[in-house]
């Protein structure tokens, strides 16, 4: 008899980008919560701090709902889970275009290189 008992269900919408490709994504996420609300009379000095208090007959579950949804969001959201990303080359979605690829690459230290031809009448 210390204070009322708040159990529940947060339910929220998720928009957002998807942290690979950078498409859209939206999605539906639910956190769970518990919280002790104690009465003024029934609070000491020490669990002042981190209990939440009773204002009358009003609770404030603002900053309950928002930690229980806050905590619910995924951490890098993806589109889907074996979402290839983007090319880090020319940022082509992988996606889109599995077969997707570039000529290797030349080193610069070797590319002066290149521009010699080997005659091809001496063996290699």
């Amino acid at each position: 008899m210390e204070g009322v008992l708040v159990t529940g269900t947060a339910h929220a919408g998720l928009e957002g980008e998807c942290v690979r490709c950078l498409e859209p994504i939206t999605d539906e996420l639910e956190g769970q919560f518990q919280e002790l609300f104690v009465y003024d009379d029934h609070a000491t000095s020490e669990e002042d701090d981190e209990a939440s208090l009773l204002e009358g007959d009003l609770l404030d579950l603002e900053p309950l709902l928002r930690d229980a949804v806050v905590l619910a969001l995924p951490f890098q959201p993806l589109c889907q889970d074996d979402c290839p990303g983007l090319c880090p080359e020319c940022g082509a979605r992988l996606a889109d275009d599995p077969d997707h690829g570039h000529e290797a690459a030349i080193d610069p230290r070797w590319a002066k290189l290149s521009g010699l031809e080997q005659d091809p009448e001496q063996p290699e």
